[in-house]
């Protein structure tokens, strides 16, 4: 006769309900946050962190509009947060997006501009 091996303990593998990702990926992917830090904070390997980003960006669809604000150069108050990205465009006007600004945001308004 063979030899069986039972494992008794809790079950290894977790299921996390759609509100807990998007809190994590809140909290992974917030300006100045460290997606090992968070990972290890929530005993969640990084690459599935990884994963359910990708996986949810695939799932949102792209909008087809883009919100924005235009600001006259008189009167305009100066940001305290530097933009990441400045295009100049012709007849000296600017469009600054955010380090904050989601990455589909960002290609938004960059085809946007094409």
């Amino acid at each position: 006769m063979g030899q069986i091996t039972v494992f008794s303990g809790p079950e290894r593998r977790r299921r996390w309900s759609e509100e807990e990702r998007v809190q994590i990926l809140t909290e992974a992917f917030s300006p100045g946050a460290c997606v090992a830090e968070i990972a290890r904070r929530h005993d969640v390997s990084t690459g599935l962190i990884y994963t359910w980003r990708s996986k949810m960006l695939q799932s949102v669809a792209e909008p087809d509009f883009a919100e924005a604000v235009v600001v006259t150069g008189e009167g305009a108050e100066p940001s305290i947060i530097p933009p990441a990205i400045v295009v100049e465009l012709a007849r000296g006007s600017r469009v600054s997006i955010f380090a904050s600004a989601t990455p589909t945001l960002a290609a938004v308004v960059l085809k946007a501009l094409r």
